[in-house]
């Protein structure tokens, strides 16, 4: 693996080191802290501005970072790493151009278990990262070779497991708006969205971390399709007010007796998230066949 980020600009240079020591302050057991995707690769975009869907849109590229752990729970790990986002976040003085970081726990000992079992996720880290630190405590596994018509076959898998369950969290909507139960759909369309991402990230990765927030799992795909700026667009209070009513119905959707949920809301959702429905399984069925045309 690489263990230079010389290749990067001075800017994107401060923001590595910083989150570095952030994540060493505050995660004692980190073990090795490793740049994949774009970065890492050198193919990233530092930004992009350019008029698409009706509207001006900006791109940047993520900092996809690993932090490998002993001794602590990878929930342990994600919880710290979410207050790291939040310190990276605040010291940004131009928000559109400040590349968004996504964060992967995961223990050392199932990382070298996963490259030993060939797991593609993992075996391409290894091949295209960059080491950010390392304790020296510990060695990576050697990769072993893909094979592709076990990842094609296993991303099956998953996709038809995961887009079926999302496909029956929307049929449970129609249920609950037949019921006039706008709260509870709510909830069931939250899980909707959930299952379809969860379907793309491991349709592309074969590896899914768990995570509930709606944003930061819309995050987590974009790169894979400009089609996702379509589901949630952000340009009107209107526009702002259903996708944050979604992000919470995931809590208070169950739990809020005062969470309050329309009709209207419900009417005016349910056709964003079968925009993405739509949009996952164009995007997974064409990355399958890829795999399947790969040696």
């Amino acid at each position: 693996m690489k263990k230079s980020i010389s290749h990067l600009p001075s800017a994107n240079q401060r923001d590595l080191h910083f989150i570095v020591e952030s994540i060493l302050t505050r995660i004692k057991q980190t073990e090795m802290i490793i740049l994949f995707g774009s970065y890492a690769r050198n193919d990233y975009v530092a930004y992009d501005e350019k008029y698409e869907f009706g509207k001006i849109q900006f791109y940047v590229s993520d900092y996809d970072i690993l932090v490998v752990t002993s001794g602590i729970s990878d929930g342990v790990a994600i919880k710290a790493l979410g207050n790291i986002e939040d310190l990276y976040y605040d010291r940004a003085k131009d928000p559109d151009r400040q590349p968004p970081v996504q964060f992967i726990a995961t223990d050392m000992k199932k990382l070298n278990k996963e490259l030993k079992e060939g797991r593609y996720f993992y075996n391409q880290i290894k091949q295209e990262g960059v080491i950010l630190y390392d304790s020296g405590n510990h060695k990576l596994a050697r990769r072993r070779k893909l094979n592709f018509d076990q990842i094609k076959q296993q991303a099956q898998e998953y996709f038809d497991d995961k887009f079926d369950n999302a496909n029956k969290f929307l049929g449970y909507t129609d249920d609950a708006i037949r019921k006039v139960d706008y709260k509870t759909g709510s909830f069931f369309l939250h899980q909707a969205c959930e299952s379809y991402i969860y379907a793309i990230r491991l349709v592309f990765t074969l590896e899914n971390p768990k995570q509930h927030n709606l944003m930061k799992l819309l995050n987590s795909v974009k790169k894979y399709s400009d089609e996702f700026i379509k589901v949630f667009p952000q340009d009107t209070p209107e526009e702002k007010r259903l996708f944050e009513l979604i992000k919470a119905a995931y809590v208070n959707g169950r739990y809020d007796p005062d969470f309050v949920v329309t009709k209207e809301d419900i009417n005016a959702l349910v056709p964003k998230v079968e925009l993405l429905r739509d949009i996952t399984k164009c995007i997974c069925e064409r990355k399958i066949k890829e795999y399947g045309e790969r040696e």
